[in-house]
């Protein structure tokens, strides 16, 4: 395997079974810290794609008709080709850290470190994005946006509860993963598949009403539809923590990621067919508009509402996870602070400490200065940011098909090339719809991160010095 960067740390062995205990030098190990297997492993990836944002989706891009499904297949298939970028990247090398471990094993410690800077940012910022978002859904079951401390205290409550649970350990991190991926399947299946029951097509609408050609519909609808797939990485992200990563890491993301495009697509094809045209696009609440349209009554709210709550906790607790292994890598390799290379119960707690105070901090300033602009600002810079490491994990993958070594099977370098570059085009499409303010913004991110590789290099040279003097 070539590489211009350091020597990798060897890969950790594969666990014998799916309660095998984590091996972890960094800290303890024990019957907390346990390795994924491939079912969970899936629902970390299907749980983290899939967060609350599908519940308002059909509504946000009705205005465009149903040429917007083209938009979605053409997309699925991009994020499928990253899937199994990633699967591939993850057979070569299975250990936690995802893009940032690529990026860093093919073009040395600089792109590691942009990989793992950027993922981070992204990570800490949506959390926060997505407790603001869920609190919305939370006041439909309990009243609390009427005061702004009120809702600022259960959007934190909402970051803290999945942060507990990795404070626990992996074991209970996998256990609540799970579970919130099943439970929130349920009404979401409810739709996407009971809806089609009663799809009628009347209630469809013209296929294009944006105003705009063809293929000016399927890019406008496509730059509300790019960033529903952020999370294709997780299973490679988890690496270190997966069972038999070389096999399962590939095949969860490529399972996971094709089930969630599987039920976006019904999910919206279904709200289409079942809530008429001129009423989703004004529609605040879609999946409850389509529940009230197939069964009458008006309990569909409620239902979504809590299943949406469910969602998004889970995909905290996912992000919440994957928050802290990316530093956690990049710490075992002195890109980023000791501190995160700190681990109990298999899970990085000091990393995961970090995450919640930074997120719950922009969420108290969001609340507490009144201005939702800046905070949607941040929320658009993580889709740049998200971005780059998707990027560079791609690039790293184009890197080692053409520097490849001994004998070649052209029947695969084909095959892989072909999909490396939709995954590359996807990655690209994915920057280019986050806008010029995002990618501005998320450049100056960038550099401050630049700033701070550039001390931690001269701290572990300093280090390296002292160490040969001695």
């Amino acid at each position: 395997m070539h590489s211009t960067g350091t020597v990798p740390q060897s890969a950790p062995a594969p666990a014998e079974s799916g309660t095998a205990p984590v091996e972890d030098p960094h800290g303890d190990t024990g019957r907390h810290a346990r390795r994924f297997g491939l079912p969970v492993a899936t629902a970390l990836v299907m749980g983290n794609i899939i967060g609350g944002g599908i519940f308002l989706l059909p509504a946000s891009i009705a205005p465009y008709g149903t040429v917007s499904l083209v938009a979605f297949g053409v997309l699925t298939v991009g994020a499928i080709a990253l899937a199994l970028v990633f699967g591939r990247l993850a057979a070569r090398d299975p250990r936690t850290g995802g893009p940032y471990v690529y990026a860093r094993e093919a073009f040395g410690d600089f792109a590691g470190f942009l990989a793992a800077w950027a993922y981070w940012i992204t990570t800490w910022v949506s959390n926060a994005a997505l407790a603001v978002a869920a609190v919305g859904y939370l006041d439909v079951l309990i009243p609390v946006s009427g005061h702004r401390w009120t809702a600022c205290l259960a959007a934190l409550a909402l970051q803290w509860l999945p942060a507990l649970a990795n404070f626990a350990g992996t074991r209970y991190v996998g256990a609540v993963q799970l579970v919130s991926t099943v439970l929130k399947f349920v009404p979401l299946l409810l739709v996407a598949v009971g809806g089609l029951f009663f799809f009628d097509p009347s209630r469809l609408g013209p296929f294009n009403s944006s105003g705009h050609g063809a293929v000016g519909a399927v890019s406008a609808a496509a730059a509300l539809l790019l960033f529903s797939y952020l999370g294709v990485e997780s299973a490679a992200v988890s690496a270190g923590e997966v069972r038999d990563a070389r096999r399962n890491v590939g095949r969860a993301t490529v399972i996971g990621t094709a089930g969630a495009a599987l039920v976006y697509l019904l999910g919206t094809l279904s709200v289409f067919g079942t809530v008429a045209h001129n009423r989703l696009v004004t529609s605040t609440a879609p999946f409850s508009d389509a529940v009230d349209s197939m069964f009458g009554g008006r309990w569909g709210g409620t239902a979504v509402a809590l299943a949406a709550l469910v969602s998004m906790t889970g995909c905290l607790n996912g992000w919440t996870l994957l928050s802290a292994q990316t530093p956690y890598a990049a710490a075992k390799d002195g890109l980023f602070p000791a501190a995160f290379a700190r681990r109990r119960r298999g899970v990085p707690t000091f990393g995961v400490g970090v995450t919640v105070v930074l997120s719950s901090l922009l969420t108290a300033y969001n609340y507490l200065s009144g201005s939702g602009k800046v905070f949607e600002v941040l929320v658009l810079v993580t889709t740049f940011t998200a971005t780059v490491p998707y990027l560079l994990a791609t690039a790293a993958q184009l890197f080692h098909l053409i520097a490849g070594r001994g004998p070649v099977d052209r029947a695969r370098l084909v095959r892989d090339s072909v999909v490396t570059a939709v995954a590359a085009g996807f990655s690209v499409w994915l920057m280019a719809g986050a806008g010029y303010a995002a990618v501005y913004q998320g450049v100056l991110f960038l550099f401050v991160g630049i700033l701070v590789y550039a001390v931690m290099a001269a701290l572990r040279q300093r280090r390296e010095a002292e160490a040969h003097r001695s």
